[in-house]
Protein backbone atom coordinates (compact mmCIF):
# COMPACT_ATOMS: atom_id res chain seq x y z
CA UNK A 1 0.00 0.00 0.00
CA UNK A 2 1.06 3.56 -0.56
CA UNK A 3 1.72 5.55 2.61
CA UNK A 4 -0.45 8.58 3.36
CA UNK A 5 0.59 11.84 4.95
CA UNK A 6 -2.60 13.69 5.88
CA UNK A 7 -2.41 17.43 6.51
CA UNK A 8 -5.52 19.17 7.85
CA UNK A 9 -5.39 22.97 7.74
CA UNK A 10 -7.91 25.20 9.46
CA UNK A 11 -11.11 24.32 11.26
CA UNK A 12 -13.23 23.57 8.21
CA UNK A 13 -12.70 19.80 8.39
CA UNK A 14 -13.03 19.54 12.19
CA UNK A 15 -16.63 18.32 12.08
CA UNK A 16 -15.75 15.24 10.02
CA UNK A 17 -14.82 12.39 12.36
CA UNK A 18 -12.29 9.76 11.32
CA UNK A 19 -10.68 11.74 8.49
CA UNK A 20 -7.41 9.85 8.64
CA UNK A 21 -9.17 6.47 8.55
CA UNK A 22 -11.40 7.55 5.63
CA UNK A 23 -8.45 8.77 3.57
CA UNK A 24 -6.33 5.70 4.32
CA UNK A 25 -9.23 3.37 3.45
CA UNK A 26 -9.74 5.15 0.12
CA UNK A 27 -6.05 4.84 -0.82
CA UNK A 28 -5.94 1.21 0.31
CA UNK A 29 -9.03 0.30 -1.75
CA UNK A 30 -7.54 2.05 -4.79
CA UNK A 31 -4.32 0.10 -4.34
CA UNK A 32 -6.28 -3.17 -4.40
CA UNK A 33 -7.63 -2.25 -7.84
CA UNK A 34 -4.19 -1.20 -9.12
CA UNK A 35 -1.77 -4.09 -8.69
CA UNK A 36 0.81 -2.34 -10.91
CA UNK A 37 0.55 1.02 -9.17
CA UNK A 38 3.46 3.36 -8.65
CA UNK A 39 4.59 3.25 -5.02
CA UNK A 40 5.35 6.19 -2.77
CA UNK A 41 4.02 8.53 -0.15
CA UNK A 42 0.90 10.53 -0.97
CA UNK A 43 0.48 13.86 0.83
CA UNK A 44 -3.16 14.88 1.16
CA UNK A 45 -4.11 18.41 2.17
CA UNK A 46 -7.60 18.97 3.52
CA UNK A 47 -7.87 22.73 3.29
CA UNK A 48 -10.36 25.53 3.03
CA UNK A 49 -11.61 27.07 -0.20
CA UNK A 50 -9.23 30.02 0.00
CA UNK A 51 -6.12 27.83 0.20
CA UNK A 52 -7.26 25.64 -2.68
CA UNK A 53 -8.19 28.73 -4.75
CA UNK A 54 -4.59 29.95 -4.36
CA UNK A 55 -3.25 26.58 -5.57
CA UNK A 56 -5.77 26.49 -8.41
CA UNK A 57 -4.68 29.96 -9.60
CA UNK A 58 -0.99 29.28 -9.13
CA UNK A 59 -0.81 25.90 -10.83
CA UNK A 60 -3.78 25.83 -13.21
CA UNK A 61 -4.35 29.52 -13.92
CA UNK A 62 -7.99 29.18 -12.86
CA UNK A 63 -9.90 31.51 -10.58
CA UNK A 64 -11.60 30.20 -7.45
CA UNK A 65 -11.48 26.91 -5.58
CA UNK A 66 -12.09 23.50 -7.06
CA UNK A 67 -12.94 20.30 -5.23
CA UNK A 68 -9.70 18.37 -5.81
CA UNK A 69 -6.27 19.08 -7.23
CA UNK A 70 -3.58 16.49 -7.92
CA UNK A 71 0.12 17.21 -8.23
CA UNK A 72 2.22 14.23 -9.37
CA UNK A 73 5.77 14.30 -8.06
CA UNK A 74 8.61 14.55 -10.50
CA UNK A 75 10.30 11.39 -11.66
CA UNK A 76 13.24 11.97 -9.33
CA UNK A 77 11.18 12.48 -6.17
CA UNK A 78 12.49 10.16 -3.49
CA UNK A 79 9.57 7.91 -2.46
CA UNK A 80 7.02 10.73 -2.99
CA UNK A 81 4.20 9.92 -5.41
CA UNK A 82 2.55 13.33 -5.25
CA UNK A 83 0.10 15.61 -3.51
CA UNK A 84 -3.68 15.89 -3.42
CA UNK A 85 -5.46 19.02 -2.19
CA UNK A 86 -9.17 19.05 -1.34
CA UNK A 87 -11.33 22.12 -0.61
CA UNK A 88 -13.80 21.75 2.24
CA UNK A 89 -16.38 24.32 1.12
CA UNK A 90 -16.60 23.02 -2.43
CA UNK A 91 -16.80 19.42 -1.26
CA UNK A 92 -19.47 20.24 1.33
CA UNK A 93 -21.59 22.14 -1.23
CA UNK A 94 -21.27 19.29 -3.74
CA UNK A 95 -22.22 16.68 -1.14
CA UNK A 96 -25.19 18.74 0.03
CA UNK A 97 -26.30 19.44 -3.53
CA UNK A 98 -26.22 15.76 -4.41
CA UNK A 99 -27.60 14.60 -1.06
CA UNK A 100 -24.59 12.36 -0.44
CA UNK A 101 -22.58 11.83 2.71
CA UNK A 102 -19.57 14.14 3.10
CA UNK A 103 -17.37 11.18 4.06
CA UNK A 104 -18.37 9.30 0.89
CA UNK A 105 -17.67 12.32 -1.30
CA UNK A 106 -14.30 12.83 0.38
CA UNK A 107 -13.37 9.20 -0.28
CA UNK A 108 -14.40 9.59 -3.92
CA UNK A 109 -12.23 12.68 -4.35
CA UNK A 110 -9.26 11.00 -2.65
CA UNK A 111 -9.62 8.06 -5.04
CA UNK A 112 -9.98 10.43 -8.00
CA UNK A 113 -6.87 12.37 -7.00
CA UNK A 114 -4.90 9.17 -6.37
CA UNK A 115 -5.79 7.86 -9.83
CA UNK A 116 -4.42 11.07 -11.33
CA UNK A 117 -1.17 10.45 -9.44
CA UNK A 118 -1.14 6.99 -11.03
CA UNK A 119 -1.38 8.49 -14.52
CA UNK A 120 -5.11 8.27 -15.15
CA UNK A 121 -6.91 11.22 -16.73
CA UNK A 122 -10.32 12.22 -18.07
CA UNK A 123 -9.54 14.68 -20.85
CA UNK A 124 -11.03 12.42 -23.53
CA UNK A 125 -14.22 10.35 -23.40
CA UNK A 126 -12.44 6.98 -23.49
CA UNK A 127 -10.06 8.03 -20.68
CA UNK A 128 -12.98 9.38 -18.65
CA UNK A 129 -14.94 6.14 -19.04
CA UNK A 130 -11.94 4.07 -17.93
CA UNK A 131 -11.22 6.33 -14.95
CA UNK A 132 -14.86 6.50 -13.85
CA UNK A 133 -15.23 2.71 -14.07
CA UNK A 134 -12.11 2.28 -11.94
CA UNK A 135 -13.37 4.85 -9.41
CA UNK A 136 -16.68 2.97 -9.18
CA UNK A 137 -14.91 -0.35 -8.54
CA UNK A 138 -12.78 1.21 -5.81
CA UNK A 139 -15.77 2.93 -4.21
CA UNK A 140 -17.77 -0.31 -4.31
CA UNK A 141 -15.00 -1.90 -2.20
CA UNK A 142 -15.71 0.85 0.35
CA UNK A 143 -19.48 0.44 0.21
CA UNK A 144 -19.88 3.84 -1.47
CA UNK A 145 -22.59 4.18 -4.11
CA UNK A 146 -21.71 4.90 -7.74
CA UNK A 147 -21.26 8.69 -7.84
CA UNK A 148 -22.03 8.76 -11.57
CA UNK A 149 -25.31 6.78 -11.43
CA UNK A 150 -27.68 9.76 -11.55
CA UNK A 151 -25.53 11.95 -13.74
CA UNK A 152 -26.61 13.34 -17.08
CA UNK A 153 -24.44 11.98 -19.89
CA UNK A 154 -21.61 14.39 -20.56
CA UNK A 155 -22.04 16.23 -17.26
CA UNK A 156 -18.95 16.34 -15.07
CA UNK A 157 -19.35 15.34 -11.42
CA UNK A 158 -15.99 16.76 -10.57
CA UNK A 159 -15.42 20.47 -10.95
CA UNK A 160 -11.80 19.96 -11.89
Amino acid sequence: MNAVDLIVEGDAWSSLEGKTRLVEQAISAACMELPDRAPGVVAILLGDDEAIAVLNAQFRGKTGPTNVLSFPAGEHADNHLGDIAIAHGVVMREADGRAIDLADHLRHLVVHGFLHLQGYDHQHDDEAEEMEALECRVLARLGVANPYANEDPGAALLSE
